[in-house]
């Protein structure tokens, strides 16, 4: 159920609006839900609610670990170092619609559920479109998303591009890249995969990282190359139909919003590989609810209009870039020779 918090100001119930009301927050409701079943946000972020102004993200370096002291030996003092931190502040988002005396008057039944549908989707949708215009701009290698004439950080807690070929360990470690220029084929979803899970900490340390998701925007050809190469048990590259090790093994996401906001050309299309556990547990791509939606609904003394406003606080942002690599981009490490 969407967690939408109403409230009305005073009159609202005892003016002509007054039965209006209950079926149009039952419509909101309903439409919010119905758009919560579609959103990718859960799929592609950590999402977490939070009640401060904004929240800071860090990691701690592993351990060195146990070592051979023999009989009697002294015991060794290990210790943690913090890693690199981010800082995620929250942005205010809001909208409103009204409805004029005479459409309650009158009973005009579509624009009482027009305009409120128009207002939920727009509130949902916002949210999604936001969420790929995030990942757009750091599949860009832009170290800013604008989105609606503000500027959004997409750079990771290392402050380099989300997506970079030198990542600096903050403790000790050689540079790594998860930014790879081959287009999709079953050997470069294989090499990502490979390259990923030898993705290191910032002590130097094997992490556990294992992807399990492949992000793609609406293109037929990538669409195509994708469920091809996963989508049958053996390979279809070979003579003999030798098994293909990458079969089912993987979640698919299409997200047409990328589209809107990529310069997809009839080039090589950018493709993501992301482990969602691992976002999900050290903080790669991070989704913050600090205010649920609020709508208000009140009588405008002015015109006579009933005005409905929504107001909402939320951000998202990247922190530990090892969640995810990228393929198909200009400027990355090769993968395959």
């Amino acid at each position: 159920m969407a967690n939408i918090t109403f409230s009305e100001s005073g009159g609202v119930n005892d003016s002509i609006f007054g039965k209006s009301q209950a079926p149009i927050r039952m419509f909101i409701e309903k439409r919010a839900e119905a758009f919560e079943q579609k959103s990718m946000l859960e799929l592609l972020f950590s999402v977490e609610n939070s009640t401060h102004f904004g929240e800071k993200f860090t990691s701690m370096t592993a351990m060195d670990g146990f070592k051979p002291v023999g009989e009697n030996g002294e015991t060794p003092t290990d210790g943690m170092q913090e890693g690199y931190s981010k800082f995620l502040e929250h942005m205010t988002w809001k909208d409103s619609f009204s409805l004029s005396r005479e459409i309650v008057e009158d009973s005009k039944l579509l624009d009482l559920k027009k305009k409120p549908a128009g207002f939920i989707t727009g509130y949902y949708r916002t949210r999604e479109r936001f969420a790929a215009a995030m990942y757009a701009a750091a599949m860009s290698g832009l170290p800013k998303c604008k989105f609606e004439g503000r500027d959004f950080d997409t750079t990771g807690a290392d402050t380099k591009s989300l997506f970079a070929t030198d990542h600096t360990a903050k403790i000790k470690g050689v540079p790594q890249s998860n930014k790879f220029s081959d287009d999709f084929s079953v050997d470069a979803l294989a090499a990502a995969e490979s390259a990923m899970q030898n993705f290191k900490g910032d002590n130097g340390e094997i992490l556990t990282v294992s992807p399990d998701t492949i992000v793609i925007p609406n293109v037929y050809k990538v669409k195509k190359d994708v469920f091809a190469a996963i989508g049958a048990d053996k390979d279809p590259n070979t003579a003999n139909n030798a098994f293909n090790y990458v079969f089912g093994r993987w979640k698919v996401i299409v997200w047409p919003y990328l589209n809107e906001f990529m310069k997809i050309t009839g080039g090589a299309v950018p493709w993501m590989l992301l482990d969602s556990e691992f976002s999900k547990e050290y903080g790669g791509a991070v989704w913050l609810d600090r205010t649920a939606l609020d709508v208000n609904s009140r009588v405008e003394p002015g015109n006579h209009a009933n005005v409905w406003t929504g107001y909402s606080r939320f951000t998202a942002g990247f922190n530990d870039w090892r969640f995810a690599a990228i393929g198909g981009v200009t400027g990355g490490t090769t993968l395959v020779s």
